[in-house]
């Protein structure tokens, strides 16, 4: 009875830091998520959002509104991504874990709607499930926040 009831601790420990473990991992702006249309609230896209030495990139991996033309260009873009596949193609560039929180800035994000980069700001909220992606010009005040859904 006594040996069980060890062995049945020692899993429970193990699984409270195992999860312990997950939720801090998912921490991060890292991995795929659904983006959303800021008016109409319909799944917009999927982005891919990945890491080299310490420094986030990320593209859109798949076009999801029910109309979207798979074969799109960003003909609005002004900088080296002009006339690019929309599939495959980086909106965000250069973002850097702030130093202490969990927070990635520094870097900037494409609209490719429209053409303009703005600044931006990433933050995980709930535990990594959603991540807050704010762009903005000049101060951050002045831009726009989007939730985005991390896709399991």
């Amino acid at each position: 009875m006594t040996m069980t009831r060890s062995v049945i601790r020692a899993a429970l420990a193990l699984a409270a830091v195992l999860s312990v473990g997950m939720a801090a991992a998912q921490m991060t702006p890292v991995g795929s998520w659904h983006s959303f249309d800021d008016k109409t609230g319909e799944l917009k896209s999927l982005i891919q959002i990945s890491e080299s030495n310490g420094v986030l990139s990320g593209r859109i991996d798949k076009l999801l509104r029910k109309e979207a033309d798979q074969k799109a260009v960003c003909d609005k873009c002004t900088d080296d991504r002009k006339d690019k596949p929309m599939l495959g193609l980086e909106i965000i560039r250069g973002a850097k874990k702030a130093e202490g929180k969990d927070v990635w800035e520094g870097g900037n994000i494409l609209d490719p709607e429209n053409g303009t980069v703005y600044k931006l700001r990433m933050t995980p909220i709930e535990d990594g499930q959603k991540l807050e992606v704010r762009g903005f010009i000049g101060f951050a005040l002045l831009g726009r926040t989007q939730t985005w859904v991390r896709v399991q």
